[in-house]
């Protein structure tokens, strides 16, 4: 069992609660809390390792966790999915809803177990917790324009690519709120800083630029990334997010497909000093690496790279 985090709630909207997972300190990973009517919706279920503080979030909300009945999860990677299986045991009624391709991960996460375990090595417990699996039974498949409705709202599921194959954002169109996962960024402290989590397997940074046009026609009035919080200047941060993602993958065109370390230390020679400049803020800098670390970034690029390499031959 972790330890119980410090419980950190932030009102986003109305009817919408940000909860801090705690992981690794504040403002890294954040669950969203949606309240309306009968309806009790999560979108994130967060690493199985912060699960008690999730918990305990959800209660200092005034709400009881066996109340959900909705887990939305924009997908599977472990920082917004490995707590799935355990919250919908605690809430019985609660319906798992995810795109297509990553709702086969939740029944049966021994693949996406395997492929994590090369990357994390023995630090995987530590990070992510246990995964367990989602009964099949309570697992929505998502298509792009599902409708969910938790209580008097509709959240709509936006296909969009670029980040997982998997990936869906979840837009309110009534609050003007659109939860975008990774695919909208990572943008702590609320820096003029927004970077691109380009972890492999599955980046396309072609098909992501398409998903950062999506998002802009949804005109959100307010962005909800997973990392980290309410984003209240959605054209400047996808505008921002777009300029950071194509000056990535030509940087990456520079570098030979085996030279990961060399490109990890290019982004952070490009990236590290516009953060300082934005933020004026040092320890930022570490907090951001430690969120998206550069050789994982570095090794997302270089593998679409060479995809895109085997498909030209």
């Amino acid at each position: 069992m972790h330890e119980t985090g410090e419980v950190r709630l932030h009102r986003e909207a109305e009817g919408v609660t940000r909860i801090d997972h705690g992981w690794r300190g504040a403002g890294f990973i954040a669950s969203y809390l949606i309240e309306d009517g009968d309806g009790l919706a999560l979108v994130e279920a967060g690493p199985a390792s912060t699960l008690d503080t999730l918990l305990a979030g959800i209660r200092a909300a005034g709400r009881d966790p066996a109340e959900l009945t909705h887990i939305l999860l924009t997908h599977i990677h472990l920082d917004h999915a490995a707590g799935a299986g355990h919250l919908a045991r605690i809430a019985p009624r609660a319906r798992v809803v995810v795109h297509p391709l990553g709702a086969h991960h939740l029944a049966d996460p021994s693949r996406l177990l395997s492929s994590a375990a090369r990357i994390y090595g023995d630090q995987m417990e530590a990070l992510w917790g246990t995964m367990i699996p989602v009964d099949d039974e309570r697992i929505d498949a998502a298509e792009d324009g599902l409708a969910v409705r938790v209580g008097g709202r509709t959240l709509r599921a936006v296909e969009t690519p670029g980040h997982a194959d998997h990936h869906h954002a979840w837009h309110d169109p009534d609050a003007g709120l659109v939860f975008s996962g990774d695919v909208g960024g990572v943008r702590l402290d609320h820096a003029l800083h927004v970077r691109p989590p380009t972890p492999p397997p599955d980046v396309d940074t072609g098909r992501w630029l398409a998903s950062v046009e999506r998002l802009r026609a949804l005109r959100p009035r307010i962005l909800l990334p997973t990392h980290f919080g309410g984003i209240h200047d959605p054209e400047w941060h996808l505008d921002d997010l777009e300029s950071r993602l194509r000056a990535w993958t030509a940087l990456a065109e520079r570098f030979d497909l085996k030279d990961r370390d060399g490109l990890a230390r290019a982004l952070a020679q490009s990236a590290d000093p516009e953060l300082l400049q934005a933020s004026g803020d040092p320890a930022l800098v570490g907090r951001y690496a430690e969120t998206i670390p550069y050789d994982m970034m570095a090794a997302g690029l270089l593998r679409q790279r060479g995809r895109i390499a085997r498909e030209q031959r």
